[in-house]
């Protein structure tokens, strides 16, 4: 028996993706069309082999895939976090169970207790019915998800600690958790949170399989933190810990850590760039995993470029041009002679006769006026560097904005005929002239 856990965290967390963040949880995000953990729960779940359904967060439709057999025997999936459950989550989790045929809980929790501290809180919960293992999964990540990988891996040899890892070059590495591993046993023997220097081009993927007995170091984390406040008066958060500060540095070399190598697709979702990013990393997976997600390009439909993915419910006009790398959500109008290009169009906005959208973000019930074009800049990966990852940058160097891609909130008006470049419109603006480099409050 299996269980899954995903993480969550909550409202105090993705900052980096405001204005988005604002109007739907960050997990519920749409990437390539679905929520972001919806990707999660599929390559959790036991899916049949025809006959499954897109669950999406705004209500309850929902349209034929075919999938394939993940992982055998996984009996639950918890998400644990800090939100609140409103009414989207609450229909997402309902439509999930539905579809997937399993059973899938929401456990919040009582403050933000960190990456550790949840499993700990509700660790009464992850072993009921006595599971073998469990894997534990960031919601913000973008994976190809090698679960079942881990999982034969895990019983060749049982270990508490099983943590997916990947490479990065040398100076991005600097923004992730390093593993330095003997590449003989695969046991990770140094373990460092954002190092100030160079560590190891080996990076932790925030997917992890763990033995019930990995939780027993998270309880003796809180017991030593319990410990420091009375006897040197230091203020501790209550049940905060920290999977990779607190528990995997320490933990690092004594034989109970180890290494799972993958070279698949991975990337974070911090901010909206890398959202867009993430979109297409998906959109190219379902052509082996969802075909069926997949537009087609037909004499009577728009024309199709690349990887695009339209909800059956939007209306697209059959001259505008659409992909490389485009999802268009639920109820969206796209009019004649429109050109959209590697962007995200979300439930209920329309773009007007001949508008041009490129590397932007285009959000809830927002219009883009006739002729006007929106374009940000994209902040990919170096293409000429195979371990390359996408920067997850501040917004500003120097007190100047970067450059980075168009963010358009929720029900923002953009007149005909302007140009919106490298912008981020908050929602509820209506505008009336262009903007370049700026960011309208």
């Amino acid at each position: 028996m299996l269980k899954a856990v995903i993480l969550i965290g909550g409202p105090q967390k993705g900052t980096r993706f405001r204005p988005l963040s604002f109007e739907v949880p960050k997990p519920l995000f749409p990437v390539a069309g679905v929520p972001m953990i919806q990707h999660h729960i599929e390559a959790c779940a036991q899916l049949p082999s025809a006959g499954d359904t897109v669950i999406h967060a705004a209500d309850s439709t929902s349209q034929p895939t075919t999938s394939l057999l993940r992982v055998p025997g996984l009996q639950e999936i918890l998400l644990i976090g800090f939100y609140q459950p409103d009414e989207a989550l609450s229909r997402f989790l309902a439509g999930a169970q539905r579809e997937f045929n399993i059973p899938i809980r929401y456990l919040q929790e009582f403050a933000p207790l960190g990456t550790g501290g949840g499993l700990y809180h509700f660790r009464d919960q992850i072993l009921a019915g006595g599971p073998e293992a469990f894997f534990v999964l960031n919601a913000d990540v973008c994976s190809d998800f090698p679960l079942a990988a881990m999982l034969a891996a895990h019983r060749a040899r049982p270990r508490p600690f099983l943590l997916l890892g990947t490479t990065a070059n040398r100076t991005q590495s600097l923004n992730y958790g390093c593993m330095a591993a003997d590449p003989d046993t695969h046991e990770v023997l140094h373990y460092v949170e954002k190092p100030s220097t160079f560590v190891s081009d080996i990076i932790n993927c925030g997917i992890y399989l763990f033995s019930p007995e990995a939780l027993q170091p998270l309880g003796d984390v809180l017991q030593n933190n319990q410990l420091q406040e009375k006897g040197l008066g230091v203020a501790w958060p209550r049940g905060m810990v920290s999977l990779e500060q607190d528990v995997f540095t320490a933990l690092a070399g004594q034989g109970r850590l180890f290494l799972h190598l993958t070279h698949g697709l991975w990337s974070q979702i911090k901010s909206a760039g890398s959202a867009l990013y993430a979109s297409r990393l998906y959109l190219s997976r379902y052509q082996h995993s969802h075909p069926e997600r997949l537009a087609q390009d037909s004499p009577t439909g728009p024309r199709i470029r690349g990887n695009v993915y339209i909800h059956p419910t939007a209306k697209v006009a059959s001259s505008a041009v659409l992909g490389p790398n485009v999802s268009i959500g639920e109820g969206v109008t796209v009019g004649e002679g429109a050109r959209v290009r590697e962007s995200i169009v979300l439930h209920g906005a329309a773009l007007q006769e001949h508008t041009c959208v490129l590397n932007s973000i285009v959000g809830w019930g927002s219009s883009v006026g006739r002729w006007a074009r929106v374009e940000g800049t994209p902040s990919d990966p170096n293409p000429n560097d195979p371990h390359a990852r996408v920067d997850s940058e501040s917004l500003f160097r120097d007190g100047k904005l970067l450059p980075a891609i168009t963010i358009l909130g929720c029900r923002v008006r953009i007149p005909a005929e302007v140009l919106i470049l490298n912008a981020i419109v908050l929602p509820h603006k209506e505008l009336s002239r262009s903007f370049t480099n700026q960011i309208i409050l």
